[in-house]
């Protein structure tokens, strides 16, 4: 199994669009086009658009080396609007990994580079091994 495959598994984040690009040990790379259903009542997109498509770029960098991990705490910033039309991208970074925990910053950029949010999140570690290798 690829780890594209492994995580076609999380149902939401592709029911929303989120799509995975690139998966390197400790990074990865989603995208979202955003469209009518991404929106919010102030026609802008929704922030929990946005958290889904960060958290799926952190999970993929986070279980890169083939253990199982899960966000501990996450924490999304929003900087900056975006609307149907726009292509959104999460690219995660591993700051730290250790033997049980791991720490990971993912920002949010459009289809211009610009900033659109920051996300942190700190992950557990389960320990059990991941059915792909990179």
């Amino acid at each position: 199994m690829t780890p594209q495959e492994f995580f076609k598994k999380d149902l939401f984040a592709g029911k929303t669009g989120v799509e995975l690009i690139e998966i390197k040990e400790g990074y990865s790379k989603a995208r979202l086009v955003i469209t009518e259903e991404h929106l919010n009542a102030g026609h802008r997109t929704q922030g929990g658009a946005l958290f889904t498509l960060a958290d799926l770029a952190l999970a993929a960098a986070a279980n890169s080396h083939g253990v199982l991990s899960f966000s501990l705490s996450s924490n999304i910033t929003f900087l900056r609007g975006s609307g149907v039309g726009d292509t959104l991208y999460a690219e995660a970074r591993e700051r730290y990994v250790g033997r049980t925990t791991g720490y990971y910053q993912i920002d949010v950029t459009n289809q211009k580079g610009e900033l659109i949010a920051t996300f942190e999140s700190s992950v557990f570690r389960k320990g059990d091994a991941l059915p792909f290798t990179l």
